[in-house]
């Protein structure tokens, strides 16, 4: 599968390396492109995959092609890039905030186009990424869309009008669970517990109750209830944690997320 990448920052990186590890594709079949020369160079030594500084060399040498750059630059990149764009491309876009129906519009032409939302995890291949049939995408597209994002995570499909949510939810997850991490490091330090030893402690605690639900398929509460025994230390620090109202101000946070998502979509 030939597939490029225009930008080559984090997420675009992310993607290069978990497709050849994947197998999805080969180096000599992915190319990829970006502005710093020192990123190119960085791609083309860590991976052995082309990368120029022509969006449009990316275009002709690929399928499909994943926009990864600035949302305020993927209106020029497309308007560089759409003579050379045909129906037999997928386009993905990964900027977030920008509409499928705004890709459209610029391009003036029928290509399939799939929006998608990762969030930062795919850098270590535990991405959570959200994707959206935009104009002219069948089920095809979503599949092989599903199976690219697929090197890197898990993929998960929801309408568009949802993305603001998304973006939100689990495009700014890996934030609120570092906060909270964090947090978890500096009640360790205060209890006795040395840093390095309480951030492994913390960390691998998450891990663990993130896999307990994604695969044993537990619901949060019943993971609560196999921790918390009756006059027990755990219950202890729940009551400390529900008088801190740290359910409330999660849910909060979530949703002011949200709302500003849709302010910028709106500027």
């Amino acid at each position: 599968m030939k597939v490029g990448i225009i930008g080559a920052g984090r997420i675009g990186e992310a993607l290069i390396s978990g497709l050849l590890k994947a197998g999805f594709t080969t180096s000599d079949q992915l190319i990829a492109s970006d502005l710093s020369e020192a990123r190119r160079r960085h791609i083309s030594s860590t991976y052995g995959v082309r990368c120029v500084d022509d969006n449009l060399e990316v275009v002709k040498r690929s399928m499909v092609v994943v926009v990864s750059v600035k949302p305020k630059d993927v209106g020029g990149v497309l308007e560089q890039i759409r003579e050379s764009l045909s129906s037999s491309h997928l386009l993905i876009s990964v900027a977030a905030g920008i509409a499928t129906s705004f890709i459209a519009k610029v391009l003036g032409k029928p290509v399939p186009i799939v929006r998608a939302m990762p969030n930062v995890a795919v850098l270590v291949r535990e991405g959570m990424t959200v994707i959206a049939p935009g104009p002219w995408a069948e089920e095809s597209h979503l599949q092989l869309a599903e199976k690219l994002f697929g090197s890197v995570g898990r993929v998960m499909r929801m309408p568009e009008e949802l993305f603001d949510a998304v973006t939100a939810f689990s495009g700014s997850g890996p934030a609120y669970a570092s906060l909270i991490v964090e947090a978890m490091i500096d009640a360790g330090i205060r209890v006795g517990l040395p840093r390095e030893v309480a951030s492994v402690l913390a960390a691998q605690s998450m891990l663990g109750a993130a896999k307990m639900l994604l695969e044993a398929g537990e619901h949060p509460a019943k993971i609560r209830e196999m921790v918390t025994t009756p006059a027990g230390v755990t219950i202890e620090g729940i009551v400390e944690l529900e008088e801190g109202r740290l359910r409330a101000t999660i849910i909060r946070a979530v949703t002011k997320a949200t709302q500003r998502s849709r302010e910028l979509l709106n500027k």
